[in-house]
């Protein structure tokens, strides 16, 4: 099964969510002692979606990402983001 086979909303209750990065999610994490689950995002889908989406270069849609979305902080339950090559 994949990401897209079950309902984020159902499995990581609570969790925030980034509006218009759905094919971004790679998964949900949980932690001992944590504030409950958290949607795990792949940064270079959102920066890919912003490219694509939003006209952006490479380095506009980064830097974007890190001042408004790797610096938000809506609660415990914020996402995290999965770095790959």
């Amino acid at each position: 099964m994949s990401i897209e086979d079950y309902n984020v909303d159902e499995f990581a209750e609570g969790a925030v969510k980034l509006d218009g990065f759905d094919d971004a999610i790679v998964g949900i994490v949980e932690q001992f002692g944590g504030a409950g689950p958290q949607i795990l995002y792949s940064k270079n889908k959102i920066i890919y979606t912003l490219q694509e989406r939003d006209g952006m270069t490479w380095s506009e849609a980064e830097e974007f990402y890190d001042y408004n979305i790797l610096g938000l902080y809506a609660s415990d339950q914020n996402p995290v983001f999965l770095i790959t090559e």
